[in-house]
């Protein structure tokens, strides 16, 4: 890795299922002071609404490029599904700074367990806004089904392979 000095996984609290918080895993994909760089670069949020993406975010190291192109940062996730706090299809977990900004409409993502991909994901991910990815979220809670996860599945996959807007 470009940063040596820190582990390869990296955790963070989100939110899941009934506001439950749980540590997310992921491979670590950005400088060890992330978090705290962060603070400086809120102003150049490119997406409107509670997440923050940057796409030429500093904090991202040269593997972190790579690994998050492909979506490998997302695989110790598995993890989570394993003990429970996760699935493999559904919302993207918030992190707890998100929700400050959450409407009531917005808590609706959190009536099912978060997921390690999802609607969004497939469905255009870092090129969609706040408020679209709700409502993608809101529309794959309400048409949630084995055959439909299956097909979020695929596509999950086929991302992986040939990556479209990852960053």
């Amino acid at each position: 890795m470009d940063d040596p000095a820190g582990g390869v996984f990296y955790s963070q609290t989100r939110l899941g299922l009934k506001q439950r918080t749980f540590k997310m895993y992921k491979f670590r994909s950005m400088c060890t002071d992330a978090d705290e760089k962060l603070k400086n670069l809120l102003k150049y949020n490119e997406v409107e609404g509670a997440m923050f993406k940057m796409k030429e975010d500093p904090r991202i190291t040269k593997v972190g490029k790579f690994i998050r192109k492909y979506s490998i940062d997302e695989l110790p996730q598995l993890w989570n599904v394993l003990i429970g706090n996760m699935t493999l299809v559904g919302p993207r977990p918030p992190l707890e700074r998100e929700i400050k900004d959450y409407t009531d409409y917005d808590w609706q993502r959190l009536m099912v367990k978060p997921g390690c991909t999802g609607l969004w994901q497939v469905s255009g991910r870092n090129s969609i806004g706040f408020h679209e990815m709700v409502e993608i979220d809101l529309k794959y809670i309400k048409k949630s089904s084995l055959v439909y996860d299956l097909g979020i599945l695929f596509r999950t996959v086929k991302i992986m392979i040939m990556p479209n807007d990852a960053y």
